[in-house]
C-alpha cells in the first residue's frame, strides 16, 4: 500500500454518561506527580473549574473519591491520590494497554501492517 494504514482507539469508560477516559487518566497522574490540582491543570493547559468538575462528576458515578484534599495553611494545600482513586487509575492503565496490545496483533493478522 503506497500510505501506511494506522488506527487509532481512544478508550472511555462509561455509566449513565462518560466516567473516565484517558484525558482524567492524564489528569490524575498530573496530581500525582505535582501533588496539587491547580498545578496539574496548569500542566495541562486546562481550567481548574473544569478539572474539579470532571473529577466529581466520576466521583459519583464510581461511588469513590480519586482524590484527597488537603487545605492551604502554613504549609500550603495541595491533593494526592485516594488509595481507591490509585487503584482505578491502574486499572484503566492496565486495561488500556491490553486493548492496544491486542489491537496491534489483530491489526497486524488483517493489514500487515505494524501500528507505530
Amino acid at each position: 500500500m503506497a500510505d501506511k494504514l494506522r488506527y487509532s482507539i481512544t478508550l472511555r469508560l462509561y455509566g449513565e454518561e462518560k466516567i473516565f477516559g484517558p484525558g482524567i487518566a492524564e489528569l490524575l497522574e498530573k496530581v500525582d506527580e505535582y501533588h496539587s490540582l491547580r498545578r496539574a491543570t496548569m500542566a495541562m493547559g486546562m481550567a481548574y473549574s473544569k478539572a474539579w468538575s470532571i473529577i466529581k462528576t466520576a466521583e459519583q458515578s464510581l461511588s469513590f473519591p480519586l482524590l484527597i484534599s488537603k487545605t492551604g495553611g502554613r504549609g500550603g494545600g495541595g491533593a494526592e491520590l485516594s488509595e481507591p482513586g490509585r487503584r482505578f487509575l491502574q486499572a484503566y492503565r492496565t486495561f488500556e494497554r491490553t486493548v492496544h496490545d491486542f489491537a496491534d496483533e489483530i491489526f497486524e493478522d488483517m493489514f500487515g501492517q505494524e501500528e507505530e
